[in-house]
C-alpha cells in the first residue's frame, strides 16, 4: 500500500485499463452469464484480459467485480459466494501482475451501484446500502487490492454511503467517479458544480483521493465537464469515457470511437487537468495502447538518472568553464545577446539547399542554426548528422536538438559520446513528438528517460562521469539547453519541470514560440527564483491558415485572438508574408529587454524572412 501511495504521490499522469465487459464479450461468453461468476469457473480468461491490458501499458488495472455486490449477485443466485467471487478477482489481477505482463502496475477493487434506489428515493436504507458496499470492499481488501474505484454512479448519497463504507475499514486511496449524460448532468439532473462539492467534502482532506467520470457517454461530454469541473477544485481529477456512444449495427450495439480518436481526446483531457485517463465501455487494449502513447509524450518518464551523489562527488573532474565550451557559450557567459535560426533538416539524404541557406545565415551575423530532432515526427535526416554537416562545410556552430523518444538510455549515451569526440557541443535537450503526429503511426516510442533525466545525464558526462558514477575521463564540454513553454495550460506543472531541468544543470532555455509577450512576462517573473538565459521562439507567420495550424496543432503554442485576426484580415499571400515578419519583428522588440536572445524560425524553409525579422536589432 506504502508503494501505491508512492506511485500515487509522484507527478504524472497514470493510465487505467479498458472495459472488462466488452472484452469477455468480444472472446465469446454472452451477457446471459453472470461475468464475475467468471473468476471463479473461467480465472484464465479473466486473467489474460488483464494482461492483455497490461501488455498494453495500462498502470492500475480493475477487478473483474462490477457487478459482485451482494443484490446483483442474488439476481444469478450467487450471493452466497460474494466473498469468493471478490476475493479471486484480487488474486487474478495479482496474478496478471505477476506473471511479468507489467510488474510496476496496481490494483483497484472495482464497486459500482447496488442496482436500486436508496433513500429518500427508495426503498433501501442508507445503512443497509453502506453495508452492502462494506461486505465487497472487506472481500476485496482480503484478496488484496491496492485501492478502490467507485464507478458509474449517478447517485451521490449512494456513492457517499460506498466512501463511508470503506473508510469505516480501510485508510487506502479512492477514485470516487460519477457518471454523466450529454447534458453534463447525472439521471437525477445533478449539476457538475454540486457533484465537485460534495465529493471534494466527502473525500480525504491529504489528496491521496481522486474526483472523476466515468461511462454513458463518450470522450468529448466527459471532456466538456472535466473542463467543467477543474476550476472548481484543487484535487487530482480522473476519467473513463466509453469508446463513444453505442450505434446499433445489424441488431448489435456497437461502440464505434477508434483507438486513435480516443487517444487524441486523452491527450486533451491531459491538457485540461487530468491525472488518470482510461476507458470504459467499448475500449480495448488496442484503445490503451495509444493512449499510453499520447501520455508518454505529454508526461513522459520516471527521471531515471539521479543527481550527482556526494559519493560520486570524489570521482568526478571540473568541467569545461561555460565560456570555453563553444562560441554560443561564450557569448552567453559574457552577457551578450545570441541569435539563432531555426531550419529544417532535409527529407532525403541531400543536403545542398539546406546547406546553401545556412551560408545565406552565417553572412547575415547569425549566431548559430538550431537543428530539430524529427520535428512532428517526421522522418527526415538526423539532427546529429546534419549538425555535423553545417559545423563542417559552413563553418557555423549548430544547436542541435536531441529528444528522448526514439533511443534508449544506452543509445543517448553512445550518441552524445560521439558528439562529443566530433565536436559538437550546443544541444537543446527535449521530449520529442510523439510518432503518433508522423507518417508511421505504429513507430514505437522509447521515453527510458525523460528531458529532466537527460539533462542530468549530460551534466554528469560534463563532470566526466556515466550514469553509474563510473569515470569517463575526459569530461565532455556540452552546452546544455532545456526546452520550455510559457503558454503551458499547467503552468505550475511546466514551473515544476523547470525547476527540476535547472536543479539537473541546464545552462540555457529555448521556449516554444511566442506570440503572447504579456505570456512570457508573466512566466519569466515565475522563474525569477531559478532563473537561467531564456531564448524565446519567435515563427515569423505565412499565412492565416499557418496561424491556425499553430494554434491548434502544435502543442504548446497560443496565437492569441488579436494576431489571428490581423493574419485573417491578410487579402494575399504576399501581404500575408509581411505581416507575419511585421508581428515578428514586434515581438523581438517588445521581448529583448527580457530575454538573453531569440530563435528565429524559417517556416518552410523561407530563410529570407527569418532575416527580415533580425533588421529590428541593427
Amino acid at each position: 500500500m506504502s508503494n501505491f501511495r508512492d506511485f500515487l504521490q509522484e507527478d504524472r499522469v497514470r493510465v487505467f485499463d479498458g472495459a472488462m465487459g466488452t472484452m469477455i464479450y468480444h472472446k465469446g461468453v454472452y451477457i446471459n452469464r453472470s461475468y464475475d461468476e467468471l473468476n471463479l469457473s473461467s480465472p484464465e480468461l479473466i486473467t489474460d484480459i488483464h494482461r492483455e491490458y497490461l501488455k498494453a501499458g495500462a498502470e492500475i488495472i480493475e477487478t473483474n467485480t462490477f457487478g459482485a455486490s451482494r443484490l446483483k449477485l442474488a439476481q444469478q443466485g450467487l450471493d452466497d459466494r460474494l466473498a469468493e467471487i471478490n476475493v479471486a478477482a484480487a488474486k487474478l489481477a495479482r496474478k496478471a501482475i505477476d506473471s511479468g505482463a507489467r510488474h510496476d502496475a496496481f490494483i483497484a477493487g472495482a464497486i459500482s451501484p447496488l442496482g436500486v434506489r436508496i433513500e429518500p428515493y427508495g426503498p433501501t436504507s442508507v445503512e443497509e446500502a453502506k453495508e452492502i458496499f462494506r461486505e465487497q470492499a472487506l472481500a476485496l481488501l482480503e484478496g488484496g487490492v491496492d485501492c478502490f474505484v467507485l464507478e458509474t454512479f449517478h447517485d451521490l448519497a449512494e456513492i457517499e454511503q460506498a466512501i463511508k463504507a470503506i473508510r469505516e475499514i480501510a485508510d487506502v486511496p479512492i477514485f470516487a467517479q460519477m457518471t454523466i449524460n450529454d447534458q453534463l448532468l447525472t439521471a437525477y439532473g445533478t449539476p457538475l458544480e454540486v457533484i465537485t462539492t460534495r465529493l471534494d467534502k466527502l473525500l480525504d482532506t491529504e489528496g491521496m483521493d481522486v474526483l472523476g467520470l466515468n461511462c454513458s457517454v463518450g470522450p468529448n461530454a466527459i471532456l466538456a465537464a472535466i473542463e467543467k469541473i477543474r476550476p472548481l477544485t484543487t484535487r487530482r481529477l480522473s476519467a473513463q469515457p466509453n469508446a463513444g456512444n453505442p450505434r446499433d449495427v445489424h441488431g448489435r450495439q456497437m461502440y464505434m470511437a477508434s483507438p486513435e480518436y480516443m487517444a487524441k481526446f486523452s491527450k486533451r483531457l491531459i491538457n485540461s487537468g487530468t491525472k488518470f485517463v482510461g476507458g470504459c465501455c467499448g475500449t480495448t487494449p488496442d484503445h490503451i495502447k495509444l493512449i499510453v502513447d499520447a501520455v508518454r509524450a505529454l508526461s513522459p518518464g520516471r527521471r531515471t538518472v539521479s543527481p550527482i551523489t556526494v559519493e560520486e562527488k570524489a570521482a568526478q573532474v571540473e568541467p569545461v568553464p561555460l565560456a570555453e565550451r563553444s562560441k554560443l557559450a561564450h557569448k552567453v557567459a559574457n552577457n551578450q545577446f545570441i541569435t539563432t535560426v531555426e531550419i529544417v533538416p532535409p527529407k532525403g539524404i541531400d543536403p545542398a539547399k539546406m546547406l546553401e541557406g545556412v551560408r545565406m545565415l552565417k553572412e547575415a551575423g547569425v549566431d548559430a542554426i538550431n537543428v530539430p530532432d524529427g520535428p512532428r515526427a517526421q522522418t527526415r535526416m538526423g539532427a546529429l548528422a546534419v549538425s555535423l554537416l553545417i559545423e563542417q562545410q559552413v563553418g557555423m556552430e549548430a544547436v542541435t536538438h536531441y529528444c528522448c523518444r526514439d533511443r534508449n538510455l544506452l543509445g543517448m549515451l553512445s550518441d552524445l559520446l560521439g558528439a562529443a569526440a566530433l565536436g559538437l557541443r550546443n544541444f537543446l535537450i527535449i521530449t520529442g513528438d510523439p510518432p503518433k503526429m508522423g507518417p508511421y503511426p505504429d513507430a514505437t516510442a522509447v521515453f527510458d528517460i525523460d528531458s529532466i533525466g537527460l539533462t542530468n545525464l549530460v551534466n554528469r558526462l560534463n563532470h566526466g562521469l556515466d550514469p553509474g558514477g563510473n569515470p569517463i575521463g575526459k569530461p565532455t564540454s556540452f552546452f546544455i539547453g532545456v526546452g520550455v513553454n510559457p503558454g503551458a495550460l499547467d503552468l505550475d506543472h511546466e514551473i515544476r519541470r523547470f525547476e527540476w531541468k535547472v536543479e539537473a544543470g541546464a545552462e540555457y532555455a529555448i521556449t516554444q514560440p511566442v506570440f503572447d509577450v504579456k505570456q512570457l512576462k508573466h512566466f519569466l517573473k515565475r522563474i525569477e527564483h531559478c532563473r537561467i538565459p531564456i531564448v524565446p521562439g519567435i515563427w515569423p507567420l505565412t499565412s492565416y491558415r499557418n496561424a491556425e495550424f499553430l494554434n491548434n496543432e502544435v502543442p504548446g503554442v497560443d496565437v492569441p485572438p488579436e494576431i489571428l485576426e490581423r493574419m485573417r484580415k491578410c487579402e494575399d499571400g504576399a501581404t500575408a508574408l509581411k505581416e507575419g515578419v511585421k508581428i515578428a519583428q514586434e515581438m523581438l522588440e517588445e521581448v529583448r529587454p527580457y530575454v538573453q536572445g531569440v530563435q528565429v524560425s524559417a517556416p518552410f524553409g523561407k530563410i529570407p524572412h527569418a532575416l527580415e525579422v533580425f533588421e529590428v536589432l541593427k
